[in-house]
């Protein structure tokens, strides 16, 4: 006999359910009923909540940077608020969620969303499009958890391929259309630094921005730096060399994607990848599968079977694809610290946030008293290059 066993995930939403309609018919005012002082408050409340979830949802958010991934162009700590007009907003893929939730209830744990209602991806029309140099926030397209789309883990990242660019790193500068484009302004990559055996102050720690790293021996570290700051290293009187650590080309690494040793790429040497865009149709076959397997299979949701060397989707053999959507390609700023396409591959449009335009506020937690905010760095633009 089978063992029974309870379906805690189902309990959850049906607790859920039912104890947002009985505050609905709790707090419904009869026809010719006063309300009370405490009343009004929980309307004044109720109505508060409803007005910031429509602006979070449709106008608005603000999001935190909680990893390096991004810096020097943003710091763990900024607190920023990101434009969900700029790419026109998302329907929500799950409307009846907890307020100020993303995924997981605050305290008892579990769903902040119930499933009973599901959208499919819509966007209202926006300001614009993702364009190269933008810090898009976006669902990381890598999670596995089985969340709607719109309740996967946040991610920010810049944008540097667009939907029809073909992209390529070569020795770790980026080339678009074989163009090589400027990196970012604050970007940062690994430098091995070998000194003299002598540490370094906290004042110099503090002037070159030396946290982001590791040491390797007594005499030696890895740090991420932007080249500004290697170059100052260069004149400190205990650093006897500095230089780029960097990946040669044709160093397989199976954590890079495709994921597939045909495609013998890695960190520092990447593509030549194109990237697809909505209506463009290309040439499916077991030599390129590797690269939009996931794209068709997966986000496009189709039934993608590879059988005998020939490519079926939806039952049907194929010898060319057509994309229904757009997909961009992101990295982080710190290049050598960052998880970004180059580890898990395209961003699909429905998977799009926002554009993070400003900083509100940044926190620096090893810093002391007032120097804990970033004075400089509050009300500041998010740059796009």
């Amino acid at each position: 006999m089978a063992k029974f066993r309870i379906n805690w995930d189902l309990i959850k939403d049906i607790i859920f359910g039912i104890f947002t309609l009985g505050v609905w018919f709790l707090l419904k005012t009869k026809p010719g009923q006063r309300k009370s002082a405490t009343r009004e408050w929980i309307d004044a409340i109720i109505f508060a909540v409803i007005a910031a979830t429509i602006i979070r949802t449709f106008f608005i958010e603000a999001y935190t940077i909680p990893t390096p991934s991004m810096e020097k162009s943003l710091l763990v700590g900024d607190f920023l608020f990101v434009s969900k007009v700029s790419y026109g907003a998302r329907i929500p893929n799950t409307p009846l969620s907890f307020p100020f939730a993303h995924h997981t209830l605050p305290i008892v744990g579990g769903k902040s969303y119930l499933e009973w209602i599901k959208i499919g991806y819509h966007r209202l029309p926006g300001f614009g499009e993702v364009k190269k140099g933008d810090c898009v926030v976006f669902n990381w397209p890598a999670e596995n958890e089985g969340r709607p789309v719109d309740k996967k883990e946040n991610y920010i990242k810049r944008c540097v391929g667009v939907a029809g660019d073909t992209i390529e790193v070569r020795a770790r500068e980026v080339y678009i259309d074989g163009v090589k484009i400027a990196g970012p302004v604050n970007s940062q990559t690994s430098y091995h630094v070998v000194t003299d055996g002598t540490g370094f102050s906290e004042q110099a720690i503090q002037r070159v921005g030396l946290r982001d790293g590791e040491m390797i021996s007594p005499l030696e570290y890895n740090f991420n730096l932007t080249k500004a700051a290697a170059q100052d290293l260069r004149s400190f009187s205990n650093v006897k060399n500095v230089e780029e650590n960097s990946v040669p080309m044709g160093a397989y690494q199976e954590f890079i994607f495709p994921f597939n040793s045909r495609y013998n790429w890695n960190v520092d040497n990447f593509g030549p990848l194109w990237i697809p865009k909505k209506g463009a149709s290309i040439k499916i076959t077991a030599d390129n599968i590797a690269l939009y397997r996931k794209v068709i299979g997966e986000y496009e949701q189709n039934n993608l079977e590879e059988r005998d060397g020939k490519i079926l989707v939806n039952g049907k053999e194929i010898d060319s694809y057509t994309f229904k959507m757009d997909y961009y390609f992101m990295m982080g700023d710190n290049r050598h610290n960052s998880a970004d396409s180059r580890f898990w591959g395209f961003v699909p449009e429905d998977h799009v946030v926002g554009k993070a335009v400003f900083i509100w506020m940044s926190w620096d937690s090893q810093g002391t008293f007032l120097n804990k905010i970033r004075w400089g760095r509050l009300f500041n633009l998010v740059k796009n290059k």
